[in-house]
């Protein structure tokens, strides 16, 4: 299998180049695309969820400062160019000429209020707000911004190529404007058509789009979660291209002359969220009695252990992807920037289970409902059906409730966790440690733990994660970044499953350079 090599974040002061895209014509022989995608696209806000599927969706329509390329090196976007000034300080240089779909100018009072309406945006599952906490920002001309933090932020620029920048006029709209097309201005590459919640979106190209144009005149993004049905509709010709698909299918998908795979090693992790923070959780009893437990487990670093060992990850990766995922012991894959040598894989050990257990004081073992999705990551269903006799062998009986993701999602937010122990996916969005350090395992706070569901809190790693985040040397940040997911993972923050290895089916007569971050871009599938 291909190995990750993409240690592509060692910033030291960058300076980028402008890319050669603009002003290029439109191609003459435009057509129609439709793409399917198992991720469920809950919103078109592009600052109300920092979700795999809203964000892929919205760089159709919006832009960033930073752009990254497949392997989630970054490039400009609309900065041209960037350069640390001093350890404090960074500039951006914005590109001229950018006009909104309403035919407005972009300039840099469009990048402050964005920044500014990150925080702003009511009831965010999951914010954005660490990428733009603790800015003093100076408009230095208008298409020059200046950002100073109270320490060293190195990682400014990949910060910044997560956040979209919507129009000024727009920084107060609600996130149910977004969501009937009445806020959809932005820069992107196409102009927002419809969202229909559950079924799909559809868009125009952007003719006046400052980079390379689309190929595709209109494009719909059809919401298909089932996988088999994602199949089968790309078989039937329905759709042209999909994500995510199940190993199940890969047979016929090679042996169909008329199709094509593209695959690469992943950014997420697929991980177990543990409940740290209550004195009694809901979801794990008494095994004789059935009964809940007045004091929550969980809190024991032995039964997190125990679950942890009870996990036979090679076997997920063999048996329910047929070699398609790999085994995780970190929280990104080697390769990653921050990614430890030495988080290697738990092996199972049944026997070291049981032990912990009877330390932990439950010899007869524990009763537990494990929850997760069936219709949002590759296979999910299966692994969560494979998990339930692992624990179970272990001495923790298992139930498992599998949920639609629209579902699920609601009951698994961070404000309200209503489970015990949840089966979770988590993509770098910067392609490097620190992102789920800041979001899964940080203590909650401003701009930290957005997605820290089990409130896990461990003041050591936060002090190594912070001293990271300000420190200006590449090779002395990944250290910290090493040690602050060996601790938080040795002390079983959270429990690593496996990483998905990402996969696309397509028509054989198109391309699609296949990445790191999974995002399906409509604009950069092409014609062969």
């Amino acid at each position: 299998m291909q190995k990750a090599t993409l240690k592509a974040f060692a910033f030291a002061a960058a300076l980028a180049v402008a890319t050669p895209f603009a002003g290029l014509p439109a191609p003459a022989a435009a057509q129609t695309l439709t793409v399917g995608v198992g991720g469920n696209i809950t919103s078109m806000d592009p600052h109300f969820h920092n979700l795999g599927p809203n964000n892929n969706i919205a760089q159709y329509f919006f832009d960033r400062l930073v752009h990254f390329d497949a392997q989630q090196k970054p490039i400009p976007g609309l900065a041209e160019s960037w350069r640390s000034i001093d350890d404090n300080t960074w500039e951006f240089k914005l590109r001229r000429g950018v006009k909104f779909h309403d035919g407005s100018d972009f300039d840099a009072e469009d990048v402050v209020a964005s920044f500014k309406r990150v925080p702003w945006v009511p009831n965010s599952p999951s914010s954005f707000v660490a990428f733009v906490l603790g800015l003093e920002t100076t408009v230095v001309d208008s298409h020059t911004l200046r950002f100073r933090t109270p320490a060293p932020r190195p990682l400014m620029p990949i910060d910044f190529a997560v956040v979209n920048i919507v129009n000024r006029k727009n920084a107060e709209s609600p996130t149910s404007d977004f969501n009937s097309g009445a806020a959809m201005n932005g820069t992107g590459p196409f102009r927002f058509g419809q969202f229909a919640p559950g079924d799909r979106v559809s868009m125009t190209r952007n003719d006046a789009y400052w980079g390379e144009k689309s190929h595709w005149a209109s494009v719909t993004t059809r919401i298909i979660t089932n996988a088999s049905a994602r199949t089968a509709a790309l078989l039937a010709g329905d759709v042209q291209i999909i994500d995510q698909v199940q190993t199940a299918d890969l047979p016929r998908l090679k042996q169909n002359t008329n199709l094509r795979l593209e695959r690469v090693i992943g950014n997420r992790l697929i991980y177990l969220h543990l409940d740290h923070n209550r004195d009694e959780t809901p979801f794990l009893f008494d095994k004789a009695t059935g009964q809940p437990l007045k004091a929550n487990p969980l809190k024991d670093l032995r039964v997190r252990q125990a679950l942890s060992k009870a996990i036979n990850r090679q076997a997920l990766a063999e048996r329910i992807f047929d070699g398609e995922a790999i085994p995780a012991g970190g929280l990104l894959p080697d390769g990653f920037y921050g990614a430890s040598p030495k988080l290697k894989p738990e092996a199972q050990d049944l026997a070291g289970a049981q032990r912990l257990l009877r330390e932990a004081g439950f010899p007869n073992g524990l009763k537990m409902t494990l929850h997760g999705p069936n219709d949002r990551y590759p296979e999910d269903d299966k692994v969560l059906q494979a998990l339930g006799p692992m624990f179970t062998r272990a001495g923790i009986e298992t139930s498992v409730v599998p949920m639609p993701w629209a579902t699920y999602a609601s009951q698994s937010s961070a404000p309200t966790f209503a489970f015990s122990v949840m089966l979770v996916g988590w993509g770098s969005d910067t392609g490097e440690t620190s992102s789920p350090l800041r979001a899964l395992l940080a203590t909650r706070s401003p701009g930290f733990g957005a997605s820290n569901r089990g409130r896990y809190s461990n003041p050591t790693m936060d002090a190594l994660l912070n001293r990271a985040l300000q420190t200006v040397d590449p090779a002395a940040r990944e250290k910290l970044l090493f040690e602050a997911s060996e601790l938080a993972v040795g002390d079983v923050g959270i429990i690593p499953l496996y990483y998905q290895v990402n996969l696309w089916g397509l028509r054989a007569n198109l391309t699609y350079q296949a990445r790191t971050d999974e995002y399906t871009l409509a604009h950069l599938v092409k014609p062969r």
